[in-house]
């Protein structure tokens, strides 16, 4: 009768043993895969971020195109990319003011001309390293091999031939910006 209780007591210690080792293993597995999870979803934002800042570069080219030999080539607000107030119909180059893929949040750094005023370009104020460092689509291919998000500039052909600018935030004039101040007027 004792070899059998004795037994069984060895028998439940292994069971136990081998319940926490697969507790164990099961966490492992759970933990990879979230992070698995958070870095698909962080690759899914950059290249969201990409097609916003496609779509800010086709704007600021539009509003440059659409500009008049005496008119100012690039918009004092980004609202100005909504609608056009050179033009007496609704005239967009942007649809919405989209919200910062990488933040959610409807903020974004704004690049300055020479001239303080005009605003050639736009990009994220996430200080995260990119995923993404190389194989650009053609436009972006300067985006290689940056630091950071934030140094994902997305300008117009003209603002990228000026020989003031460097294509960075530090030499630019970043200014960072939420898009409901954008709005007021004077700002």
């Amino acid at each position: 009768m004792r070899v059998k209780t004795r037994y069984r007591q060895i028998q439940s210690g292994f069971t136990y043993v081998g319940l926490i080792v697969l507790v164990a293993i099961i966490g492992l597995v759970a933990a990879s895969t979230l992070k698995m999870g958070a870095l698909l979803q962080r690759r899914a934002a950059e290249q969201d971020l990409l097609e916003v800042g496609a779509a800010f570069t086709a704007a600021f080219n539009s509003y440059a195109e659409a500009s008049g030999p005496e008119q100012r080539r690039s918009p004092t607000t980004l609202n100005q990319l909504l609608r056009d107030p050179r033009f007496p119909s609704v005239k967009r180059h942007l649809r919405t003011l989209y919200a910062d893929p990488t933040s959610g949040e409807a903020e974004w750094g704004i690049v300055l001309g020479g001239d303080k005023l005009s605003i050639i370009g736009v990009y994220s104020l996430s200080n995260a390293k990119p995923i993404k460092q190389g194989n650009f689509t053609p436009g972006f291919e300067h985006f290689e091999n940056k630091a950071h998000l934030s140094d994902w500039i997305f300008m117009g052909r003209e603002a990228r031939l000026l020989p003031q600018q460097a294509n960075t935030p530090k030499s630019a004039t970043p200014v960072p910006t939420s898009l409901t101040d954008i709005a007021k007027p004077g700002s």
